[in-house]
C-alpha cells in the first residue's frame, strides 16, 4: 500500500462525533502485530491492549501477574501494524497507586509503546490521577463495574452495581471521571438499565462489555470472540468465529452485529 493511501487513523474526537451521531464503536482487543493488522483491516473502530492477556495469553487465573513490560511489549508490537484504529493499552495492576507514578507508566506506554490512550480502572479515588495523566496530555479511558484488577476485593467476577445505593455511586463516579477529564468510559458485567442510565448522563462514549446495546459502544475479548479462550466463554460474549468462513469474516460479522445493534443481545446481559 502507497503511504497516500493509508487510511486516516481516528482521533478520540471522531469518536465523540460517533457518539454524538449515534453510531456505535467497535472495539476487540489484541495482542499482537498479525491480530492488530487482521483488526484494522476489517474496520474496527478501536483496539484495545489488554491486561486481560495475563489470562488469554498467559494462562493465568486473573490479569494480576501482568507487569509494565510485558504491557509495553505487546502494545508496541500492535501499535506497527494497526493505522486507522484508535489504540488503548491498559495500565496494569499496582501501576498506578499515585499521579506520579501513574503518569510515568502511561508515558512508557505512549513514547515506548506507541498507544494514544491509556486505560486504568477505579472510580472517584482515580479522579486525581485521571486529572493528572490529562494534564499531561494522556487521553485516559476510565473503567468501571466489574474491575478485574480487584477481583480478590470483590468476591470473583461478579455482577456489580445490581442494588441502588451501588448503581447511584457508579453513576455518581463516572460524572466524576468524565469531569476529571476521562475520554472514554469502559462499563463491565453491569445491568443494563444502570449502562443506559450511565450513557445518557455522559457526554464522553461508554463501552461495554456485559453492560447490554445501551452503551456508546462494545468490547469483547478476541479470545472469547473466536470461541478459544482458555476459561470459560463468559455469558456477555459470543463466538462469532460458528459458522464463518474464517477469522476475518468472523471479526466483520462482529462489527456489523454491533453497528446495527444486534449484539449484545438480551441473552448476553444482566437485569
Amino acid at each position: 500500500m502507497a503511504v497516500d493511501d493509508k487510511p486516516r487513523a481516528l482521533t478520540i474526537l471522531d469518536l465523540l462525533e460517533m457518539k454524538q451521531r449515534g453510531q456505535k464503536i467497535t472495539c476487540l482487543t489484541a495482542y499482537d502485530a498479525s491480530f492488530g493488522r487482521l483488526l484494522d483491516q476489517a474496520g474496527i473502530d478501536a483496539v484495545l491492549v489488554g491486561d486481560s492477556l495475563g489470562m488469554v495469553v498467559k494462562g493465568e487465573e486473573s490479569t494480576l501477574s501482568v507487569s509494565m513490560d510485558e504491557m509495553v511489549y505487546h502494545t508496541r508490537c500492535v501499535a506497527k501494524a494497526t493505522q486507522r484504529a484508535w489504540l488503548i493499552a491498559d495500565l496494569p495492576f499496582l501501576s498506578y497507586s499515585s499521579s506520579d507514578q501513574a503518569a510515568l507508566n502511561a508515558g512508557r506506554l505512549m513514547r515506548e509503546g506507541n498507544s494514544r490512550m491509556v486505560k486504568l480502572e477505579g472510580g472517584r479515588r482515580c479522579a486525581g490521577i485521571v486529572k493528572h495523566l490529562t494534564e499531561q496530555g494522556i487521553p485516559v479511558c476510565a473503567h468501571l463495574g466489574l474491575t478485574p484488577q480487584s477481583i480478590h476485593q470483590l468476591g470473583g467476577f461478579r455482577v456489580q452495581g445490581k442494588d441502588r445505593d451501588s448503581a447511584d455511586r457508579m453513576l455518581e463516579d463516572a460524572r466524576i471521571l468524565e469531569a476529571a477529564g476521562a475520554g472514554l468510559l469502559v462499563l463491565e458485567c453491569i445491568p443494563r438499565e444502570l449502562a443506559s442510565e450511565i450513557s445518557r448522563n455522559l457526554k464522553i462514549p461508554t463501552i461495554g462489555i456485559g453492560a447490554g446495546n445501551s452503551c456508546d459502544g462494545q468490547v469483547l475479548v478476541l479470545q472469547d470472540l473466536l470461541g478459544i479462550g482458555l476459561h470459560p466463554t463468559p455469558k456477555f460474549a459470543k463466538n462469532f468465529l460458528c459458522g464463518e468462513s474464517g477469522i476475518d469474516a468472523a471479526v466483520k460479522s462482529y462489527i456489523k452485529a454491533v453497528q446495527a445493534g444486534e449484539f449484545p443481545g438480551l441473552e448476553h446481559g444482566f437485569e
